[in-house]
């Protein structure tokens, strides 16, 4: 009896088995499967949340990757610091032209380099944890920009032939009372500081940095204000040719430096879970067996799926200078958001791709990375923030550098 027991259990464990096994997900022999090729140091992956500051948390990683090179030193930096110094100065931009221009939550980084050079920057720990003065866990910017954004139209479309300067003193209480007061001094390591000693502490020259960018537009080896809402301070950034630009960035990362940089992510080929394809849409169509019409009566979310399934194999597009100046003139390609190109990585085909820090708290399948093809870069690339001497020498030599 015991001998037929003991069989029947066995019996019951190979045939539970082999429906686990049946039941087992296949493998997706799309997905693609990376090679570091090159990754240089950064600090660990922060969270914008419900805020649309990611030109503030992508470019003080930016600069806390810079002080980790020169320095070795990990710091941990404030962005509701930056942020509470940029909207005043934003706000006060936008009363000074009447209203006749976009006051909101983007921005670029030349605000976080401005900062730093006028008013200097605090530990994260100088000043409340991000959403902790009003009951959140991280940044939620609704309640706060739907009282800015007003405040400051009723002020720049008053029909008032003479403002007084208490309208700051009320926008700052706003700015104080959602992101913490700006501190005057404050202890570090047992050491007192003020912002501005602070920065000069951190053992980086703020004069090394640069924006680059690429349109024909513009004469290439000058200097110009890239035309986007957010470039509301007017910085100039240098213009090179697209194949230039991008030797920019991997001279960089070979060097060891990383790149502030800020694009468009709108596309169809930005995923959620960590990757980015310059799509070519034509082809893609074709293999999933469609045809253009029928591609386009598909909802994003179908295509985006069809696109997902395709994993590493999914066609990209040529990028090209044509392209990139055709999508800027027609609004195709837009400033949606700031990131850091940290490394570069290979797929099982070879194919390069950017390791991106991103500002979405550890998301995605490869915990708050993006894997973004340098096709995608070349071609949905606004400008960049980067250190000068991260630049190879023949291309300063033509900026003038």
């Amino acid at each position: 009896m015991k001998k037929i027991l003991t069989f029947a259990l066995m019996a019951m464990v190979a045939v539970s088995a082999s429906a686990a096994k049946k039941k087992a997900p296949a493998k997706d022999q799309n997905k693609p499967v990376f090679t570091t090729i090159k990754e240089n140091p950064i600090t660990s992956v922060k969270d914008q949340n419900r805020s649309g500051t990611c030109w503030d948390y992508s470019t003080l990683s930016f600069f806390e990757a810079e002080i980790l090179k020169a320095t070795g030193k990990t710091y941990d930096l404030c962005e509701s610091f930056v942020a509470n110094k940029t909207y005043l100065e934003r706000a006060i931009q936008v009363v000074r032209y009447h209203g006749d221009c976009q006051f909101a939550q983007g921005g670029s980084s030349e605000d976080v380099l401005a900062t730093l050079k006028t008013h200097g920057i605090c530990p994260e720990d100088a000043m409340p944890f991000p959403g902790s003065l009003y009951g959140d866990s991280l940044n939620n910017f609704n309640e706060f920009f739907s009282l800015l954004e007003p405040y400051v139209a009723a002020i720049a479309k008053s029909d008032a032939k003479k403002i007084s300067n208490q309208w700051k003193v009320g926008l700052q209480g706003i700015l104080d009372a959602y992101l913490g007061k700006c501190p005057e001094k404050f202890t570090f390591e047992g050491k007192e500081y003020t912002p501005k000693s602070f920065v000069k502490s951190l053992g980086i020259n703020l004069d090394d940095y640069v924006s680059v960018t690429s349109y024909t537009h513009h004469p290439f080896y000058t200097a110009f204000a890239v035309e986007v809402q957010d470039n509301w301070r007017f910085p100039l950034s240098y213009n090179l040719p697209m194949e230039e630009m991008m030797q920019v960035i991997d001279n960089a990362i070979e060097q060891g430096y990383t790149v502030a940089w800020g694009g468009d992510v709108s596309e169809p080929g930005f995923t959620r879970q960590g990757l980015a394809y310059a799509v070519d849409t034509k082809k893609t169509e074709s293999l999933a067996g469609s045809d253009m019409a029928r591609w386009l009566k598909l909802t994003a979310e179908k295509r985006r799926s069809i696109i997902d399934s395709l994993g590493y194999k999914v066609p990209e597009v040529t990028a090209t200078q044509e392209m990139r100046q055709e999508r800027f003139d027609n609004w195709e390609l837009t400033d949606d958001h700031g990131m850091l190109i940290y490394g570069v990585a290979k797929d099982q085909a070879g194919k390069e791709y950017y390791m991106v820090k991103n500002s979405w708290g550890e998301t995605g399948e490869f915990k708050g990375t993006w894997y973004m093809t340098k096709t995608f870069i070349a071609a949905n690339t606004m400008d960049f923030l980067i250190n000068k001497n991260a630049i190879p020498a023949n291309i300063r030599k033509k900026l003038g550098l």
